[in-house]
């Protein structure tokens, strides 16, 4: 693995669905961010695998959200903490996660009404629906 003070930069180069770029983009200008740094952005955040919540109205205190490397996780992780005396790894990721599985309920429950994506018992979860 190259070292995180490497600065040179490398092309990468991927195709998507039309409606996802446009999605894409959208949410990057919602955020004040180009293509290339929400895309950065948010390859970053999976591979941290945190739940980086930015669109929640009730962040305060949550640091610029087009700063991959801020601090918003970092102030969310304060304020849970100032929350309580202590608390154990497991407690903090709950209440750092704590709306995910809502919102994921939500976002596959929008998906299969627009017929994006389909839950097959027979196949063992969700699958996307073939265009």
């Amino acid at each position: 693995m190259a070292e995180e003070s490497d600065t040179e930069r490398s092309t990468v180069m991927t195709y998507v669905p039309a409606y996802q770029k446009q999605e894409w983009k959208a949410h990057a200008e919602e955020l004040g961010m180009s293509q290339a740094e929400y895309v950065r952005t948010m390859v970053q955040a999976g591979r941290k695998g945190f739940e980086i919540d930015t669109e929640s109205p009730d962040m305060e205190g949550s640091s610029d959200p087009s700063d991959p490397r801020g601090s918003g996780l970092e102030t969310r992780v304060l304020d849970a903490l100032d929350s309580a005396d202590s608390l154990s790894w497991d407690e903090l990721v709950d209440s750092l996660s704590n709306d995910f599985e809502d919102r994921l309920e939500e976002t596959l429950d929008s998906l299969q009404d627009t017929n994006r994506i389909r839950y097959s018992g027979r196949d063992g979860g969700y699958r996307v629906v073939d265009q």
